[in-house]
């Protein structure tokens, strides 16, 4: 089922434009929304959730029109916000079991094999008796998504769901979203590159409200191959390259500073050419967008 969105806009009343005329379509699959903060990420998730109302434009999801028919849309959409909270003494076993009435599975045995299969899915079983005050960051973001599935889900916004998990909760999170791209059609809006580098099939990036670039991972990445130039610099050397070339992005290695530049043809002695990464198509955009450098 693909997601079309075409001249959205979004202005609060302080007069902050969130979204500025955003037309895109979000095919089936694993599709990353890159952003950093302050982007119009999290404004365009709500609206797409039904949570918040556009000025302008239209959005479609398969037949359905997403701003006219939100409750025929929120039968088939899960959503795990950037933030959310629930009762610290309450078992997560309770709490699933409470949002699955909420999704309409009132009988009970039905909805207790749902819940036991959703808990052993997201990897939660061995701790479902846990209370929710109890639980790591990671155990929640499970938890959460557990929550966000129940129901036949057709689409799933997640909203920097890896944000504040360590490594190796990252690592577990990280596969379980790459399971349910496979049965459902997922976005996940984040500002970690890595993470729709390890997930995505297709990509959006999304910057003051507007979508500077959108392809698949592969293609945008060629797209620049044979542009990305590397030299190793002083700290003291750095503010004059800077003045020079399109410096995109920085980095210590070794105790160095590598900088990247952007160029069509070597910048000149010392500099050599690099395989580019999503990393580099990023810092390229958002450089060229806003005429910033970015730090690695």
């Amino acid at each position: 089922m693909t997601l079309s969105i075409s001249g959205l806009s979004k202005t609060y009343p302080n007069g902050t434009r969130a979204l500025k005329g955003i037309s895109l379509d979000v095919p089936p699959g694993m599709f990353g929304l890159l952003g950093r903060t302050g982007a119009g990420k999290s404004t365009l998730m709500r609206i797409l959730a039904t949570l918040q109302e556009p000025d302008e434009g239209t959005i479609q999801l398969g037949e359905l029109d997403v701003i006219r028919e939100k409750e025929r849309v929120r039968e088939t959409l899960g959503y795990l916000p950037q933030s959310f909270g629930f009762h610290p003494r309450v078992r997560a076993e309770r709490l699933l079991d409470h949002f699955a009435v909420l999704k309409g599975l009132v009988d009970a045995a039905s909805r207790a094999a749902v819940v036991e299969a959703l808990h052993k899915w997201t990897n939660l079983w061995d701790v479902h008796n846990q209370r929710g005050g109890t639980c790591s960051g990671g155990m929640r973001q499970r938890l959460g998504v557990a929550i966000a599935l129940l129901g036949n889900r057709k689409l799933i916004i997640l909203d920097e769901p890896t944000g504040g998990l360590d490594p190796e909760e990252r690592v577990r999170f990280l596969n379980l979203l790459s399971e349910i791209g496979e049965a459902s059609a997922v976005i996940l809006s984040t500002h970690i590159v890595e993470d729709v580098e390890e997930l995505c099939s297709n990509l959006a990036i999304i910057d003051r409200g507007e979508i500077p670039l959108a392809g698949a991972p592969a293609n945008v990445i060629a797209n620049i191959r044979g542009r990305i130039w590397r030299r190793s610099v002083t700290r003291e050397e750095l503010p004059a390259l800077e003045q020079e070339h399109s410096v995109i992005s920085t980095k210590l290695l070794a105790g160095q500073t590598i900088a990247h530049v952007y160029a069509e043809e070597s910048p000149g002695a010392g500099f050599e050419p690099v395989e580019p990464d999503l990393k580099d198509v990023y810092f390229a955009v958002m450089g060229s967008h806003t005429g910033a450098r970015a730090g690695a």
